[in-house]
């Protein structure tokens, strides 16, 4: 197999998938593709490099959206497909959330719909700032909820025995708490209907 950093990246994004992001290493990576670890620096010249390179082709598959996706949308919209396309995209690696946050964008594939979306934006009113503002909103609930969820459920079908809701309940004094308890079943279940709900709560509050 020819060793490229198209390889490495699908590659390295597979063994995330197995192991989780504390436990990817360079050396996880290179047994995977039957190398030694120093193969990878012709490539990338640290971990992080690499982790990048991964979080931008995760948010890539979040922008690349068809064009007929975008007919009739108007910023509302537009608010919803992002946060929509970003959590699927997020929650389509294992630590997705976690990999990508706080990386560097390695290419400009990215720029071109935010450029997009961000003219609708104006065209509606928004000032660039007031546009940047909401569209960083969405990006940051977006990425701290997969965050939370992932942490539940690292992959679907997977559950956190630590987030269980009757151990947790045991925890608590019901007498002194009865509503925390209560909110075990909310805070750590119901996943979608919950990110749905409170990115309804931010277009709401942009709207008015």
């Amino acid at each position: 197999m020819a060793l490229d950093r198209d390889t490495v990246v699908r590659t390295a994004l597979a063994v995330l998938d197995e192991v989780g992001l504390d436990a990817l290493t360079l050396r996880r990576i290179a047994a995977s593709l039957d190398v030694q670890a120093p193969a990878l620096y012709w490539h990338f010249k640290n971990k992080q490099e690499l982790v990048d390179e991964m979080a931008t082709r995760v948010l890539r598959s979040a922008t690349e959206v068809p064009e007929a996706e975008w007919a009739g949308l108007d910023w509302r919209g537009v608010a919803r497909r992002n946060g929509h396309g970003l959590r699927r995209a997020l929650l389509a690696h294992r630590d997705g959330a976690r990999m990508v946050a706080g990386t560097h964008l390695t290419d400009t594939s990215a720029y071109a719909s935010m450029e997009r979306t961000l003219a609708i934006f104006t065209a509606a009113g928004f000032s660039l700032s007031a546009a940047i503002t909401a569209l960083t909103t969405v990006y940051h609930f977006t990425v701290g909820f997969v965050i939370e969820e992932q942490a539940v459920q690292p992959r679907p079908g997977e559950r956190d025995p630590s987030y269980d809701v009757a151990t947790r309940a045991a925890r608590m004094d019901a007498g002194a708490t009865p509503l925390a308890v209560a909110a075990g079943e909310e805070l750590f279940s119901d996943f979608d209907r919950r990110y749905q709900a409170g990115l309804d709560v931010i277009v709401r509050g942009l709207d008015r």
